[in-house]
């Protein structure tokens, strides 16, 4: 049967995973190398690196932050427990489609206070999270711009109002993954790490 994404019509499973190939491809080209190289510049200063986001976004966020670790980084991932305070010289890289999202906003603006430089991975550079932030990569998805000004993940779940789970209506989080994997091999590449590299740091008690 026929699946309707936001609109676009795919009738199996390998013509769904083409619209959201095609989508990828398309992002990918409008990103923008120097705010690649900007970013990448700011984690090889940092002290100490903390990764945000919230949802889906909390999750890329966390594997950015695994992946960061595994090159020797002192990384953190905001909210644990063993998260220490931010100084200044260290790094904040908040990940929210909308720019939007209460408590990573009201965290970056905490960070700012403190001296701390802030980057993002966002849609929307002119948000709330895009003002804040010294270095934006904007990594354009299908987002609903309803929210822009207005969204918060954590507030929605409680009220239980839900938008859409379709592939094409969260593409944000998918590309962001593909996006922060290049930057980290691109990193790889900067600070001449390898495979065994990352191995070597990989967790052991899983």
């Amino acid at each position: 049967m026929p699946k309707n994404l936001n609109g676009v019509t795919c009738s199996s499973f390998r013509s769904c995973i083409g619209l959201i190939k095609d989508q990828i491809n398309e992002t990918i080209e409008t990103i923008d190398e120097k705010a690649v190289k900007a970013l990448i510049d700011v984690i090889l200063d940092a002290d100490k690196i903390f990764v945000m986001g919230a949802g889906r976004s909390g999750l890329v966020a966390k594997a950015f932050a695994m992946r960061l670790m595994h090159l020797g980084f002192n990384v953190y991932v905001a909210g644990e427990t063993t998260t220490p305070a931010v100084e200044k010289g260290d790094l904040v890289i908040a990940i929210s489609g909308s720019g939007e999202t209460l408590n990573i906003a009201n965290m970056a603006r905490v960070a700012k206070s403190r001296g701390v430089l802030i980057g993002s991975v966002t849609s929307v550079p002119s948000s709330t999270l895009g003002k804040l932030s010294d270095v934006i990569l904007e990594v354009r998805g299908r987002f609903d711009r309803k929210y822009v000004g207005g969204e918060d993940y954590t507030e929605r779940q409680i009220k239980g109002e839900y938008r859409s789970l379709t592939p094409l209506g969260t593409v944000f989080e998918v590309l962001s993954l593909v996006v922060l994997d290049a930057v980290i091999a691109e990193l790889m590449a900067v600070i001449g790490a390898s495979e065994e590299d990352l191995k070597a740091r990989h967790a052991v008690l899983e």
